[in-house]
């Protein structure tokens, strides 16, 4: 597995349990890549321990990756299951459920 692709997944994994961020939003905090690049790594984790792509939309809060799932209601479902709350396949009040990449630092300078 390409370093890239092992940098997405770290940054994927520590998205908490009812927030959302973006495919953007991960590539511009690796400042390599694009939301595409990003996508393309996502596509390629089924299968691959503890990375939850389904909090990874687009820039609208769209779940455009939905049908990459082994279902299309997969990844609504598990979105759901999480509190996360959506309607026409569009995450409800995005702009508070989105979780900016660089919180990271921020959590790990409180410990």
């Amino acid at each position: 597995m390409s370093n890239y692709i092992e940098r997405v997944y770290a940054v994927t994994r520590r998205i908490p349990r009812g927030r959302v961020t973006t495919y953007g939003a991960i590539a511009d905090y690796l400042a390599l890549g694009s939301a595409r690049m990003v996508g393309w790594a996502l596509n390629h984790s089924f299968g691959t321990a503890n990375v939850p792509a389904h909090r990874v939309v687009n820039r609208k809060g769209e779940l455009t990756g939905r049908l990459h799932f082994s279902t299309p209601t997969l990844m609504q479902q598990l979105l759901e299951s999480e509190g996360v709350p959506i309607v026409d396949n569009r995450i409800v009040d995005f702009e508070q459920r989105f979780w900016q990449p660089t919180d990271i630092e921020e959590v790990e300078n409180e410990q």
